[in-house]
């Protein structure tokens, strides 16, 4: 079957589509992404505002077309930290819905957090034993532990990138105060939530699994991203410390020239690499690895597994059993997990 995935993030929005079937490994098929940070269009309340709202909706209307276009199956819409926490946030998903007839579904961030590290698991396999998954976006920053395919915990803090990027670090390049004060407020978020994971025991493994982690990693020196999914990259520590303090000295125009960077993530990446610098010294990991599968991997594989078992698996309590249920409802009744428009459905029946 094609399948699709719908992802509006704080920083892209983003249309995969694979093809896929219960057991077998998704191949990706074709993608429609642009750059598209919702958080830039915040306003003094923490409203989405028009212009933000126009370009989202833009884009969600050319992701239908472009799944009806390559005959998608089934398509998975969904939404992150950047209208989770918009004060508009509820009306902007009835306006999306109103007038593109796409539902978004709305990813608490232990959801976020669980389905990232579904993702993970089923890439390492069972002989990585208990695995600590860290994910850095836009808005949030996720992280989950466990030895089973879904997480024993699994918790979302607001360090995103891109939001601490807004917050504080104003200038360009940021002054030396500005980045001391970011680096405190960090450690004193993470601290509290670090305790809990160590409380659970220590990791086999470490996994990275966002765009920032596999920038850092590339500026580090790990293989760029046409070498393939299968070459094994790393993310030291003391690389880390090294280029934190160099990109801390560089202006965003002067980060486009590391390996890597892109322009859409030049300015935020210092703020990406104070987070996973504190997260590593906090866990008290030397190393970590960047996995190539992440939130939307997660959620096809289990899309997947609904097609195999007799409605969805048991969630765990923090995965989100009111949003499954929905979707086992529009299963049931035949249709896709989130309904294809017109336009799509007779795409398919071409």
């Amino acid at each position: 079957m094609r399948l699709g995935v719908l992802d509006i993030g704080s920083n892209t929005v983003h249309l995969l589509l694979v093809d896929a079937h219960p057991g077998a490994r998704p191949v990706a098929f074709a993608s429609h992404k642009r750059p598209l940070s919702l958080v830039q269009f915040l306003d003094a309340e923490g409203n989405i505002n028009e212009a933000g709202q126009h370009e989202l909706i833009e884009f969600v209307l050319e992701a239908w077309e472009f799944a009806a276009k390559h005959k998608a199956e089934d398509l998975l819409a969904f939404c992150t930290s950047a209208i989770r926490e918009a004060t508009n946030g509820p009306e902007v998903l009835a306006r999306v819905k109103h007038e593109t007839t796409v539902t978004l579904q709305e990813l608490t961030g232990d959801e976020e957090a669980s389905m990232t590290f579904f993702a993970v698991r089923r890439w390492y396999g069972w002989g990585a034993g208990p695995i600590l998954d860290l994910d850095i976006g836009g808005g949030s920053f996720e992280m989950a532990f466990g030895q089973d395919e879904l997480p024993e915990l699994a918790m979302s803090v607001p360090l995103g990138a891109s939001r601490l990027t807004r917050d504080w670090l104003h200038e360009d390049p940021p002054t030396a105060k500005s980045v001391k004060e970011l680096r405190r407020y960090i450690r004193a978020t993470l601290k509290p939530v670090v305790r809990e994971f160590k409380e659970l025991g220590r990791a086999n493994l470490v996994a990275g699994t966002s765009k920032t982690f596999r920038s850092l990693a590339r500026v580090a020196g790990a293989a760029p991203s046409g070498a393939g999914p299968y070459v094994k990259r790393e993310l030291h520590a003391t690389d880390l410390g090294l280029w934190a303090q160099r990109i801390s000295a560089m202006t965003v125009a002067d980060r486009l020239y590391l390996p890597g960077v892109s322009e859409a993530r030049a300015r935020q990446i210092l703020a990406g690499a104070l987070v996973a610098e504190t997260a590593l010294e906090l866990f008290e990991f030397p190393t970590m690895e960047i996995c190539p599968w992440a939130l939307r991997e997660g959620l096809i594989l289990r899309r997947l597994d609904q097609l195999v078992f007799d409605g969805p698996l048991r969630p765990a309590p923090h995965v989100g059993a009111a949003s499954v249920s929905k979707k086992k409802k529009a299963t049931d009744d035949g249709g896709p997990a989130v309904p294809l428009p017109a336009a799509a459905t007779a795409g398919q029946a071409g």
